[in-house]
């Protein structure tokens, strides 16, 4: 039995749970949200604990240390000391094409991951930082890295590969190589297991501050909205997603802009931040209701793209089995998950309202009886999927690791 506490540090937050495996006994699990904004919150819960407090959290390295003292609190703590963790699981983002599987982080690692932060600019620099204040801590731990590229390396060369000279793969390694996929693996095959086939055509639709969506044809991804960075693909809290290249090239050309610059924007001050001034739908659904013609048209838009990307997957797959929605928005907006699901009846999705407006965190079928397609709400749990590689690759011998 091992204490594995897993870490994923996304763009505005960082989630944690301590598991025990293999049990997948969670002793403690919370969040740190908002991380960088005016208001900030962070969540503890344990078996005889749970705390929910609002505080500004500046940055990652400040949420890690607060998510620490409550797991060694001497009152309402679940262990005594740093020993009682063998093992730290780490999200890491992009793994470029040096990481296909989940490893034991040395120096090297560090580096290599950091070499990839002009690739994930929002995700790689907290992942590491995750990883660095995890080692100040917890000193005698192992520190592995599961990388949210490599369930897409299953992809085909068609899907892939992007239509400029092939010089640019064979020499700079330039292709699709998707993210969320500790998501998407973890929802596609809870989905498997729902409709009883592992013969199945899924979309699984990952939607919170980042958001993907991912063709997975008989358990393994055949196409993904991201592709070489996290930024493309649908719109996202701060992120553009798709953009004709041509306003890139007349931002800098006629508009004066520097390439920094609109990276800078395109990552961080697109998506429905651009569209509304609000990052976060809860927000921006509550001022849709209060009539802000913005956040209704940003709405829609993101529901839009979402239709479009099920279109292009269902056709790519020659049929559509099921459709998942997951993560912070898939799981808890029944106003996005409405807007994706209407009037697409000629694919077989037909939404059951009442289903829909129900909020739970099991595993529901939300679509009606009559749809040829299943609609699920999956909530994921991308920390139980990183245990379970931490704890496969621990439990081998040291040599092997």
């Amino acid at each position: 039995m091992k204490n594995i506490l897993v870490i994923n540090s996304g763009s505005s937050s960082l989630k944690f749970q301590l598991i025990q495996m293999p049990e997948e006994h969670v002793l403690a699990f919370g969040l740190v949200e908002r991380i960088g904004q005016e208001s900030g919150k962070l969540s503890y819960s344990s078996e005889k604990f749970s705390t929910s407090e609002e505080r500004q959290v500046s940055n990652h390295s400040e949420a890690l240390k607060s998510v620490t003292m409550l797991l060694m609190d001497s009152k309402n703590g679940v262990i005594k000391n740093a020993s009682e963790i063998p093992a730290i699981g780490h999200r890491v983002v992009h793994g470029g094409d040096k990481f296909s599987e989940t490893i034991l982080i040395d120096e090297k690692v560090k580096t290599t991951i950091k070499t990839l932060f002009s690739l994930a600019p929002l995700h790689n620099p907290p992942n590491l930082t995750g990883i660095e204040v995890a080692e100040s801590i917890f000193p005698n731990s192992r520190q592995i890295a599961v990388f949210d590229t490599a369930f897409h390396r299953s992809i085909p060369p068609r899907a892939n590969r992007y239509a400029i000279p092939n010089s640019f793969y064979e020499e700079h390694n330039i292709q699709v190589y998707g993210f969320h996929g500790t998501s998407h693996k973890y929802v596609s095959e809870k989905a498997m297991e729902h409709i009883v086939d592992k013969k199945s055509k899924i979309i699984s639709i990952h939607l919170g501050n980042g958001c993907s969506i991912t063709a997975i044809e008989d358990g393994k991804s055949i196409d993904h909205s991201l592709g070489f960075a996290p930024v493309n693909g649908l719109i996202m809290g701060t992120r553009s997603g798709d953009i004709d290249q041509s306003v890139i090239f007349y931002m800098i050309n006629q508009l004066g802009y520097t390439a920094q610059e609109v990276s800078d924007l395109l990552h961080h001050k697109s998506g429905m931040l651009g569209l509304t001034g609000y990052s976060d739908l809860r927000d921006i659904e509550a001022e849709a209701e209060k009539g802000n013609r913005n956040c209704k048209l940003a709405l829609e838009m993101n529901a839009y793209r979402i239709k479009k990307y099920i279109g292009a997957y269902s056709a790519a797959m020659n049929g559509l089995d099921a459709i998942i929605f997951t993560a912070g928005i898939g799981e808890n907006s029944n106003t996005i998950r409405a807007l994706v699901c209407r009037d697409m009846e000629f694919l077989g999705i037909e939404l059951d309202e009442n289903e829909n407006a129900i909020r739970s965190k099991e595993i529901r079928k939300i679509s009606t009886n009559a749809s040829k397609v299943n609609v699920l709400v999956i909530p994921t749990n991308e920390e139980l999927e990183i245990a379970k590689q931490v704890f496969s690759l621990t439990s081998t011998s040291t040599s092997s690791v």
